[in-house]
């Protein structure tokens, strides 16, 4: 086991299954008659996912998929099936291999459910965004149908909501702790983050006759084993508290230092008084202790422990962060009854090569002709962008993007990009000559990485960027403006904008790419992240302050009056973020309110398993400090449903609707003094006729004299999680909120 997890194959250099014969199919297979039109009698793979197909790489089911395929396997795809039954899950036959089970490019209860759990009106990944096409849990009960279809058959799942549910997490539409996916959906083996490593290798193992039960040494895949197992005799187990006591963040020991001389009170004498020294060169030392993590595993508290002890679950979260570098991670494993989940490290990111490759596969780049002429809001708003690179090292709190696609940036080459933009002209119908987006998770990492491998393999911050950017971090934009050049000298092309978010704080080291960016990519808009403008809330989100915000405006506003264009940026922020005061908010409406800013659209707080901002709404415990069972930072969590109506409302203070709670709550706080007409005042004291009737109706009932039966209810039934959010950017489902552009996850 141990030689595979730390070995690293290229991704193209298996040999091809004998289906290769078949070649590639114009769409993989959704119907017996499409697979017969190919030739085929079985699938030997079939992908179920939530999600409509559509055959472009930014749709993970497609990407896989495809990879599949080029590896010589017949890849089928079930999508959207009716869960109730299993009958559409026996509709292409039995895999000879497996079925690959995924919600689609979204968790499935961010995707169903706003953050005051109301269902939906609409699903971008369905045709004609119609609602109510995947169930809750998706992935569960995807897997589930797969077994009563055919009992025995090998089941893998997959995508972002297994990989954020891989272990014990807090989840925030049932409000409790829930078990890891796997004893629930019954699944062999889960794949975790950009799983194509893990997924081609198993598939060409099962393909050799290998049973999916011996398959435990693929980086990036889960399974249930007994509590004592070990994949040898030379691992050892360790408890969690020995990684964490807890206590502050462990800082690496740098790779490069000489380490002092080891006691050696027992080593062997020549002459009395004489000891024999060995003397082991730098690289030894390294490898040794490299090879000592690789056969070691952590044990983190028990799921029955951590659901009701919010410590334990701040310290297994902690610790669960403090091991996804893949450069020194360890297994780890969490006991569920009589059985443990285990984990092997996370997998090792693609090449620059390996990542051209997958991108550069046959896709259609179009949805399944069976949609006919039905609308896929997910593929309209993005069937005119490239992704130039997946992972971010910005370890903001309340995204899950360091938890599935990790921190290490996989870019593509500058080449493969510019092929991309002419296939896309060529083959994408309803192509203007307008580029919507070169971009990714965020839009100016490209090719940022550390300025040494051995650090980066060493290193355990959470993130390169925060409190600062890490001195180790190459932050040179040249190879992002060389791209937008070439992009934009393309022949037939028009224009290339820049729809993904923007890291301010690492834009304003490169001016040059700030004037590159302002003068040929803007499309009169910005978007631009800053959430908070207060440093309790921007402490707890691992967000820079206001100072960068200010620099890159000042650069902004610079370079388009000197490019002769009126542009704007548009701030996103958000509201009820744990450890956010309602004097927090209040000055944060007052900052937008100076800079006249009148949001639109706003985003409230949602907590997605697995993200640390959700340890700390659930726990009310900040796992990026020392955690102790008495003191220690306690975070205020904001569960009460007017707490959270006052702070979207504070984001929105402009709105009519939103006067009469603003008014009672700057009452409350003594600021009645910013209630009136004045230009430094926030809200004014009259209502215009026929607005904040709902507000002013909830207001009167809440300072209604109460029955007892009312007041008891009042108490059992207080309102905990509130406020809609608008669906998050698939693949990053801690980021809800506003109107950023999808950027599908796999």
């Amino acid at each position: 086991m141990q030689s595979n997890l730390n070995a690293v194959r290229p991704l193209f250099s298996h040999r091809k299954f004998w289906a290769h014969r078949f070649g590639p199919a114009p769409f993989l297979p959704m119907s017996r008659a499409e697979m017969e039109a190919l030739g085929w009698d079985s699938c030997d793979i079939i992908l179920v996912t939530g999600d409509a197909y559509i055959d472009h790489p930014s749709f993970g089911m497609a990407l896989v998929g495809r990879l599949l395929e080029a590896q010589g396997f017949r890849v089928g795809i079930i999508c959207q099936p009716d869960w109730n039954a299993a009958v559409d899950f026996r509709k292409l036959g039995k895999p000879n291999l497996f079925f690959g089970v995924t919600a689609g490019n979204m968790d499935s209860m961010v995707n169903r459910y706003t953050a005051d759990h109301k269902p939906r009106s609409d699903d971008a990944y369905t045709p004609n965004a119609e609602p109510n096409k995947r169930p809750d849990r998706a992935v569960t009960v995807y897997a589930q149908r797969c077994r009563e279809a055919f009992p025995g058959t090998n089941v893998v799942i997959g995508s972002i909501e297994a990989s954020l549910r891989r272990i014990a997490h807090y989840d925030y539409w049932s409000d409790k702790v829930r078990r890891s996916v796997l004893p629930d959906s019954k699944a062999d083996l889960l794949v975790f983050g950009n799983a194509e490593r893990a997924i081609v290798e198993l598939a060409h193992r099962l393909a050799k006759g290998e049973k999916i039960s011996e398959v435990r040494d693929l980086r990036g895949t889960a399974f249930m084993v007994p509590p004592g197992w070990l994949p040898s005799d030379d691992w050892d187990e360790m408890d969690s508290t020995e990684v964490d006591t807890p206590g502050a963040l462990i800082k690496h020991a740098d790779p490069y230092a000489m380490e002092p001389a080891k006691n050696t009170q027992n080593a062997p004498s020549t002459v009395e008084g004489e000891q024999v020294v060995s003397i082991v060169s730098r690289a030894e030392r390294l490898a040794a202790r490299r090879e000592r993590r690789a056969h070691t595993v952590v044990r983190l508290p028990a799921y029955e422990q951590v659901k009701d002890d919010p410590v334990l679950y701040a310290h297994a979260s902690r610790t669960f962060h403090l091991e996804s570098n893949p450069g020194n991670a360890r297994a780890l494993r969490q006991a569920h009854g009589e059985r443990d989940v285990w984990l092997n490290p996370p997998p090792i990111p693609l090449t620059t090569e390996e990542l051209d490759g997958v991108y550069e596969l046959p896709y259609a780049r179009r949805p399944h002709p069976a949609y006919g002429d039905a609308k896929i809001p997910a593929w309209e708003m993005i069937r005119f962008s490239v992704n130039i690179m997946r992972g971010c090292f910005g370890g903001c709190t309340f995204c899950s993007i360091t938890e599935h696609e990790g921190r290490i940036i996989q870019s593509r080459s500058e080449d493969s990009v510019i092929r991309e933009i002419e296939e896309m002209r060529d083959k994408t119908p309803g192509f203007t000559g307008i580029v919507s987006d070169l971009g990714g998770p965020t839009a100016n990492m490209f090719h940022l990485k550390c300025k040494d491998e051995k650090i980066e393999a060493a290193c355990r911050r959470l993130s390169c960027v925060y409190p600062d950017i890490c001195e180790n971090l190459g932050t040179d934009h040249t190879p992002l403006i060389s791209l937008y050049r070439k992009a934009r000298d393309i022949k037939g092309v028009k224009k290339v904008l820049i729809g993904s978010g923007l890291r301010y704080d690492l834009a304003v080291r490169s001016p040059e790419y700030i004037k590159e960016l302002v003068t040929h990519h803007v499309g009169g808009y910005l978007k631009i992240a800053p959430e908070h403008t207060e440093e309790g809330p921007l402490s707890k989100m691992m967000k820079p302050g206001m100072g960068a915000y200010d620099r890159f405006k000042q650069l902004f506003d610079r370079f388009s009056r000197e490019a002769g264009k009126e542009q704007y940026l548009i701030p996103y922020f958000i509201a009820a973020h744990p450890g956010t005061t309602d004097e927090d908010m209040l000055n944060l409406a007052l900052w937008l309110k100076k800079n006249n800013f009148r949001l639109d659209q706003v985003q409230t707080f949602l907590p997605t398993p697995m993200a640390l901002a959700t340890t700390m709404y659930h726990t009310e415990k900040n796992p990026l400090k020392k955690l102790q069972r008495q003191g220690g930072e306690q975070v205020g969590a904001v569960r009460n449903g007017r707490q959270r109506r006052l702070h979207k409302a504070f984001l929105r203070y402009h709105d009519a609707e939103n006067w009469p709670l603003l008014r009672e709550a700057l009452k409350e706080m003594g600021r009645a003094d910013l209630i009136g007409n004045g230009k430094r005042q926030l809200v004014p004291a009259w209502q215009p006729a026929g607005t904040g009737l709902r507000a002013t109706a909830a207001l009167n009932a809440k300072n209604a004299p109460a029955t007892r039966s009312t007041a008891d209810n009042r108490k059992n039934s207080a309102p905990r999680r509130s406020e809609s959010a608008r669906p998050g950017r698939p693949g990053m489902a801690g980021k809800p909120g506003g109107t950023r552009k999808p950027r599908p996850g796999r």
